[in-house]
């Protein structure tokens, strides 16, 4: 699997809602070349491992791997399906992910000029 890393111009759009029946949000991404589409859940997820890291004064990551709660291990109306922190090593942890980071690739959409990049320059 390859990774790709999406810089801030790569993103044309967020949309946060609530579709029709539901009670929980999603969180619609429109990248230069694809769209997706999160649950809240994993946005929490986002949000704790970003509170982890970036308002730690020393720490560099964290990882959060997904776990099945049963009704009894989860809050009421928490989703079943949860991301939570591991115990492994975060020195791990930043090599593994650094490594990944080395050796992404950037979509070919972004790295092209558009109308509206050649007219901020």
């Amino acid at each position: 699997m390859t990774t790709q890393l999406y810089p801030n111009e790569c993103v044309k759009r967020i949309v946060a809602f609530v579709p029709e029946g539901h009670l929980h949000a999603r969180f619609m991404i429109e990248f230069c070349d694809k769209t997706i589409i999160l649950h809240e859940a994993t946005v929490a997820g986002l949000v704790r491992a970003f509170a982890l890291v970036a308002l730690h004064p020393q720490r560099r990551a964290a990882e959060l791997t997904v776990k099945h709660l049963s009704e009894d291990e989860k809050k009421p109306v928490f989703a079943e399906w949860q991301l939570l922190e591991t115990d492994r090593d975060e020195q791990e942890v930043l090599r593994e992910a650094e490594e990944k980071w080395k050796q992404s690739t950037i979509p070919e959409c972004c790295t092209k000029p558009t109308p509206q990049r050649e007219s901020s320059q």
